[in-house]
């Protein structure tokens, strides 16, 4: 039996086709996994599944319903989470829980909820405060409020570390009621072995549906079957590190810690961080969310001041020069912040020029970046509407268009799709060969393997620091995810 029913749906936006002649049955009961690239269809399907959106062609039976024509008998048998989830920032934990209890018109019985998803001890906090982690088990928690018979879930793993991944399958699989049928969008190919069935689509169409497990036995050959399926990546040359022209006079130890802390009343955000990262050095910085990483991203390019401590980049003081020290620096923040009513190009041009680039370079090296990027067709959109993926891309472009010798990149494949992940990786490698310094910070765990060194964060505290392959002697493990987690549990036993 199957939960919905769809036949050569077709959905377009002007010339963008969303959904092309799409079919594809999702069985009742099971947890699916819609897979693919961000951009690929993912959240239009979802949204024209449950009526939100309306399909230009094609059949969609929704719970035995039309979507359209019977959208309030289907309402109220659908939880739907989308990418932004409406929390109420200034309501505390317990307030948006409540409100949406009483919107589902359903008990105010909260106590397993809290118990489960660790937020017992936060209830009095406002939503704001949380951690991306924490904001997504609260969405999660209201979305599964009146135990709808569908549950859909718009990449609700976006942006969060590897244990709050799996702490937000554990409270699907355990909260739902067996015969409810979930539907669960993602951008993690890694998390394709969660899921009874997966459903890869690639420009609006289905390239696979079946078990994962029948396309790939780990989740790095499942990978590389999606990116067959795709047409294949073949890595080339970066023209970014080809035409990356960097000061000869660069000092070993590029960018130092030296005894970092953060203090927001009697909380440490960070303590004690020290390190120094050398020239070409690609530095993984690892935690779960609230660890204090991009607490530590912040102080370190003087964006908030150090309670004690302080950074060095190039040997410049940045409490004592930071506008100098900020110089050597291309910055990709961990949310999008770029302008959002600017186009793709007006965004590279200011900031072409906020970086010094002289005039008179300034069009061509504008023009150099976005076809590097595959930012061509999107020159004249404007920022805001751009889809996550390529927020990410022009993120990066706009921090890598001054030619930095060092930089720091925040997340910056959250949420991008599996090809343009290689892409982003063959071009951070390449800079580093070129003597570009890096420091960053991933969710995804095969990519603190391009890194030289990681530093484990938890708590604001450094729990280890080594090469990928000494993290792993340390926890005994085989893959870079299971270190995360035992390295970070053992901490917790200490």
């Amino acid at each position: 039996m199957n939960t919905v029913e769809i036949k050569n749906l077709t959905k377009a936006f002007g010339k963008i086709t969303a959904l092309d002649s799409l079919s594809l049955n999702i069985e009742k009961g099971k947890i699916t996994g819609l897979m693919g690239a961000d951009g690929a269809g993912k959240t239009t399907l979802l949204r024209t599944i449950i009526g939100l959106l309306v399909p230009d062609k094609g059949e969609i039976l929704t719970l035995g319903f039309n979507p359209v024509t019977q959208k309030d008998e289907l309402t109220p048998l659908i939880g739907y989470m989308p990418q932004k989830f409406g929390l109420y920032e200034d309501l505390t934990v317990i307030e948006n829980l409540t409100l949406y209890a009483d919107l589902k018109n359903v008990p105010h019985e909260f106590e397993k909820m809290l118990e489960f998803t660790k937020l017992a001890p936060f209830q009095d906090r406002l939503a704001g405060a949380l951690s991306g982690g924490m904001k997504q088990k609260l969405g999660l928690a209201c979305t599964l409020l009146g135990n709808p018979e569908f549950l859909l879930l718009d990449e609700p793993s976006v942006g969060v570390d590897p244990i709050s991944r799996r702490d937000l399958m554990q409270m699907v699989r355990e909260m739902i009621n067996p015969e409810t049928t979930v539907l669960w969008s993602t951008a993690y190919l890694d998390e394709a072995h969660s899921f009874d069935t997966a459903v890869v689509i690639d420009k609006g169409r289905v390239i696979y549906e079946g078990k994962p497990h029948d396309l790939g036995a780990t989740a790095q050959e499942f990978e590389d079957k999606v990116i067959d399926l795709m047409g294949g990546y073949k890595q080339e040359v970066s023209q970014i590190a080809e035409n990356y022209t960097l000061l000869k006079d660069i000092k070993d130890c590029t960018v130092e810690a030296d005894n970092l802390e953060k203090k927001y009343g009697n909380f440490y955000a960070v303590k004690n961080n020290s390190f120094c990262i050398q020239k070409g050095e690609i530095f993984g910085l690892l935690g779960p969310n609230g660890a204090g990483k991009s607490t530590s991203f912040k102080m370190m390019c003087g964006l908030t001041k150090p309670t004690n401590g302080t950074a060095r980049i190039m040997g410049i003081d940045i409490t004592k020069d930071p506008e100098k020290a900020r110089s050597n620096l291309g910055y990709m923040a961990q949310k999008f912040s770029l302008y959002g009513s600017l186009t793709v190009r007006e965004n590279l041009e200011f900031f072409a020029s906020a970086y010094g680039i002289k005039f008179k370079n300034r069009a061509s090296k504008v023009q150099e970046i976005i076809e590097v990027f595959g930012l061509k067709e999107y020159a004249d959109q404007k920022s805001e509407e751009l889809p996550l993926g390529l927020k990410q891309r022009l993120s990066m472009a706009c921090a890598l268009i001054h030619n930095p010798p060092v930089l720091f990149l925040d997340e910056p494949t959250s949420g991008v799709d599996v090809l343009t992940r290689r892409d982003f990786w063959n071009h951070i490698t390449s800079l580093a060969k070129k003597g570009v310094t890096i420091l960053v910070t991933t969710h995804f765990m095969d990519e603190a393997e391009y890194c030289d060194r990681i530093s484990l964060f938890y708590h604001g505290e450094t729990i280890a620091l080594g090469t990928p392959q000494e993290l792993k002697n340390k926890a005994r493990a085989k893959t870079m995810e299971e270190t995360f987690i035992t390295l970070i549990k053992e901490s917790e036993k200490e």
